[in-house]
Formats: C-alpha cells, structure tokens, sequence
C-alpha cells in the first residue's frame, strides 16, 4: 500500500518561477494541484489581455509536467481589498505599495481560504524568492538565497496562521539555477521574460492608467521661495525626490541644476520643488501607526535591527521605539525620499520581523510651505 503523498496548491501565474516550484514540489513528493489566479479583468491600452497569455503557459506546463491545474477569479476580491485603497492613497497624496496589499490580502488569504477548503490540502505554495525556517516552533521568514531576487519586502505583512501553511519551494535557489532546471526539464516558460511592475497595470504607462480612474486636477508647481515654476498635471502623479517628468526647466536666477519634488501641498493642490538635491529631501525618522510582526509580538518596547523603505534598497541601521499605539523609526543616517505610504520593513539580519505603511516622515531640514 503507498503512503498518501501531500497535497500542495500552488500559485501558477505562467512564470518561470511558479513552473519551477511545481517541479521542485513534485520531485519532492508532494501532489501538486496547479490554480492560476485571475485578479485583473481589464485588458491593456491595445485590448490585450495578459492573463489570457499567462494561462497559456500555464496550461503548456502543467501539460508537460501532467499536474491537473484550473483557474480560480479573484477580481472581486482584488477590487475591494487591494486597488480601492490604492486609489484611496493616491487620493491623499500618498505612494502605496499594493504588491504587499496583495499578498497580504489575496495571494496569502483569499487564496489560501479556497485552497484549505479543498479535499486533503495540506499547503500552499508560490514561486516566491523567499526562505522559512520551522525548526523554532514559530514560523520565521528569511531572505532568499539569491539576494538580487530577495523577495521577503513583499512578504513583510504576513502572519503566523498564514505561514504555517505555506511552502516557497524555490528560496534556496538562484535565478540562474531556476531558468536551468526549467530548460532542463523542457518547460516552455523557461527564457519568458521577468513580469515587472504592478500586475494590475503591466507594461502600460503608469500615469496612463491611473488618469482612468482618478481624475486630474492640474495644479502650480512652486519653489520654497514661493515662486511658481511650472504646472502639474494632478498631485498624484508625482512622488517624493521625483527629478524626471516635472517639465520645470532652468531660470535666469537659477542654479542651473534640477529640480526635485519635496512636498505635497494637499490642501492647495501644489507641488512643492527644490533645484538641487537639499536636506529637505531626507529624514531623520518615520512613524507607522500600525505594525505587522511576522512572530506576533515585537521583539521589544525599543530594539534594533534594519530596514528597508523600499523594495531593492540596501538595509539601514535604524532603532524601533513604540510610541503610543504605533511605533518610531528612527534612522543612523539620514535617508532620501522616504515616501509615506510605502512600507517600512524591518530585518535581524537573515530574518524579516515584519513592517508597515510609513504614515509620516520627520525632516532632517524642516521647511514651511511657501505662502
């Protein structure tokens, strides 16, 4: 009589990564059921479909590995968890992340409820570039093996009850390795193309697409000095340190050098800029009001450790202070352009401990807005 082997869903979104993740799973014993999410209706500018394409290669590698595979529509969920409060962010003059939104409240919780619902699941499973480690009784999560694919920034907001049941099949492997082991295998997604961006918008102009659903409100764009320099096409359009695309030359009494976006002027629809790259650019410290600690509890009222602002920055030294019901972030270094919602996401060298959204950012130059 053979042993029943677990059954593992796993997360297929047509790439290289997650059709690796099935061979890894499948060598490793477990029964693997492939489902690729829908999460995004809407075709692109030039009514392509992407997800239509990325079934394909799903279905083209699920054939030659012989794993019984379906699609599961959670565009529903994903307009009501993920991109409402991202065009609410917007809306307040903030920069979210909603890749993190995303697996906190899709990839890691709706899909993980479908998946737990069917006969015998055990897992799920994603091509992630991340590590866990179980052997502590608690569920830590680690950086990946490959450190430029390192994508634990994304995983920041997840939760025990989440990861207990989740498996990264790929984390101890390189990019390279991965590609070899799909050519190897004769898997027809092994030399397709990273996916970048933010999946709802693709390859599309990103102000493109937000001007679809958030009307553009025109505006001055106006130095410290109080002078208007130029005009903006809508606040939301713009980030913190934001050099390219603000169509504000140089001047008579100017420096010559370019100007930098510094401030979001909400209340009178301006756009404040500097010409160079000044103190006001960077800060001292942020504020999250709300944390999210993989372990469950802080490690500590105050503690060291590093972090990360965004995805792909190297580690800063910083001290975590809890402060009322959030908690202080203060930096060893100044740091540029830390951006209000993005996330902080905090690091014990291999371990990610967990992060939150930046609500507020304390300047190393405080300046006023100009009257």
């Amino acid at each position: 009589m053979s042993a029943v082997r677990p059954r593992v869903v796993l997360g297929m979104s047509g790439g290289v990564d997650s059709s690796v993740a099935a061979l890894e799973l499948m060598r490793s014993g477990y029964e693997v059921i492939g489902v690729f999410m829908k999460n995004w209706e809407e075709a692109d500018e030039d009514g392509v479909c992407t997800a239509a394409s990325d079934y394909d290669d799903v279905r083209s590698v699920a054939g030659a590995l012989g794993l019984p595979y379906y699609s599961v529509n959670f565009s529903r969920d994903y307009y009501e968890r993920v991109f409402r409060l991202f065009l609410d962010e917007y809306r307040a003059g903030r920069t979210p992340n909603p890749d993190i939104l995303c697996n906190c409240e899709i990839k890691f919780k709706a899909f993980l409820d479908f998946a737990m619902m069917q006969e015998d699941v055990e897992y799920i499973a994603t091509g992630h570039y991340a590590r866990l480690d179980r052997s502590g009784g608690r569920v830590r999560l680690l950086r990946a093996r490959d450190g430029s694919k390192d994508q634990t920034y994304f995983l920041a907001g997840l939760t025990q009850s989440q990861l207990q049941r989740v498996l990264f099949p790929i984390g101890d492997m390189l990019k390279a390795d991965v590609r070899r082991l799909a050519e190897r295998a004769g898997l027809s997604t092994a030399r397709k193309k990273d996916s970048t961006g933010i999946c709802f918008i693709g390859e599309r102009k990103f102000k493109r697409f937000l001007m679809q659903y958030l009307p553009a409100q025109p505006g001055d764009i106006v130095a410290l000095d109080g002078r208007v320099v130029g005009r903006h096409d809508g606040l939301m359009y713009y980030t913190l340190g934001q050099r390219r695309g603000l169509g504000v030359g140089g001047s008579a009494d100017g420096t010559g050098e370019s100007w930098f976006v510094i401030a979001k002027d909400m209340a009178n629809n301006r756009l404040i800029v500097r010409q160079g790259e000044g103190a006001e650019l960077y800060s001292v410290a942020l504020r999250v009001r709300s944390m999210s600690f993989i372990s469950g509890e802080a490690p500590a009222e105050q503690f060291a450790c590093t972090a990360k602002f965004r995805y792909r920055q190297p580690d800063a030294d910083v001290l975590v202070t809890r402060q009322g019901d959030g908690w202080r972030i203060a930096f060893s270094e100044p740091q540029r352009a830390v951006t209000p919602g993005q996330w902080a996401v905090l690091y014990r060298g291999e371990e990610c401990l967990g992060g939150g959204a930046i609500d507020e950012t304390e300047p190393l130059k405080p300046f006023k807005l100009p009257s």
